[in-house]
């Protein structure tokens, strides 16, 4: 199996062996298509996103591997005490994995970006909310 996949299965092991302020079944998928009904329940979706890999020695390299992690709920409304808790679900997931390292493959967490911390688009057009974070993990191979 990919080392990508094999990180990505990690992180859905992680996130639902988890207790976080709501509950949801993290899935991993490559092709993340949902239709409105099925986001009425809390949707947390991995995705191998990326690597880079860099000459760290003779005989080994540096992978650094992106996963992201996708948020996502169709809401009643968009008001401020719906939205609050899904912020504050995506800040709970990020902070789970800082300084994290991983067993299978062996990996250790690097950074975790959430750039926009929301889809506006999503939210106005669909009301759905949708938070994305791209976790980077090292290994050397």
């Amino acid at each position: 199996m990919a080392v990508i996949v094999e990180l990505a299965d990690s992180v859905v092991s992680e996130l639902n062996g988890t207790g976080f302020s709501q509950p949801f079944t993290a899935v991993r998928q490559f092709l993340p298509l949902y239709n409105l009904p099925q986001l009425k329940t809390l949707t947390v979706t991995v995705v191998p996103k990326g690597t880079t890999i860099e000459t760290k020695a003779r005989n080994a390299s540096q992978h650094d591997v992106d996963i992201d992690i996708a948020i996502q709920q169709k809401l009643a409304n968009t008001e401020t005490d719906t939205i609050d808790p899904l912020m504050t679900l995506v800040e709970e997931i990020a902070d789970h994995f800082r300084f994290k390292r991983l067993s299978s493959p062996s990996a250790i967490w690097i950074r975790t970006e959430n750039e926009p911390v929301f889809a506006q688009e999503h939210l106005d057009q669909y009301r759905v909310f949708t938070s994305v974070l791209t976790l980077t993990f090292r290994l050397l191979r």
